[in-house]
């Protein structure tokens, strides 16, 4: 797995010295040069591990890690600085670091130092989220929201959602329906499958709401905006 190592450090030469080592180990980099600009690439995108400079201008790095750990995000920190005082360690790790690196360092231990963040902290796996208009449905929770409310669905009620969510806009046969939801086909003259759309219809297309699941006569269904 290739990990995300933001870089927060002002000192250009130290920053992309830096940069050079963590992808020629396999890291993947992100760079930023005060604490403006890291807070901004936080937002933006969340990284695995942050190396994070104390004396940054403004805000500097302990002020980024507070604001960080007030804010609920526990990426893992590793705070660099040229501080040597025990005061100065203390006040690093009190801030929510993780981890303190005096410089000068050597670049094998702060390896070290980030496999043991990592192997402390693993990266959370991203959540698969599939959207269509203003349905979001989450298939690993089993969640699905239409318009801001989430959507009480039975089982077969979300097998069926998300089946239609992963091929939105393609039209699907009962067949692959009757094969992918119950394992096997009940016949032409069911009516199985009619019924639960009809279900997921009046839970998904509520009076208001723009109807998302659309019949297509003499086929099958579809999920797609009008």
């Amino acid at each position: 797995m290739t990990h995300t190592v933001l870089i927060a450090e002002d000192d250009r030469a130290i920053r992309d010295s830096l940069a050079r080592a963590l992808m020629l180990e396999g890291y993947r980099v992100r760079v930023a040069a005060d604490g403006t600009q890291t807070l901004a690439v936080l937002a933006e995108q969340r990284p695995d591990v942050l190396l994070l400079d104390v004396m940054m201008p403004g805000p500097d790095g302990l002020e980024v890690c507070r604001r960080l750990r007030a804010a609920g995000d526990r990426t893992p920190v590793l705070m660099l600085t040229a501080r040597v005082e025990v005061a100065d360690r203390i006040a690093g790790l009190d801030s929510g670091a993780d981890d303190y690196l005096v410089k000068p360092f050597d670049v094998d231990e702060l390896f070290a130092r980030l496999r043991a963040l990592l192997r402390r902290h693993p990266p959370e796996p991203a959540t698969e989220v599939l959207t269509v208009a203003d349905l979001r449905v989450e298939p690993p929770a089993r969640r699905a929201w239409r318009a801001g409310r989430e959507l009480e669905l039975s089982r077969t009620e979300f097998d069926l959602l998300e089946l239609l969510a992963r091929h939105a806009g393609s039209v699907l046969d009962q067949a692959t329906f009757y094969e992918r939801i119950w394992g096997y086909d009940f016949g032409p003259g069911s009516k199985n499958l009619a019924v639960f759309i009809g279900y997921l219809r009046r839970k998904l297309d509520r009076p208001g709401l723009v109807p998302l699941i659309h019949t297509v006569r003499g086929v099958g269904y579809t999920l797609r905006e009008p």
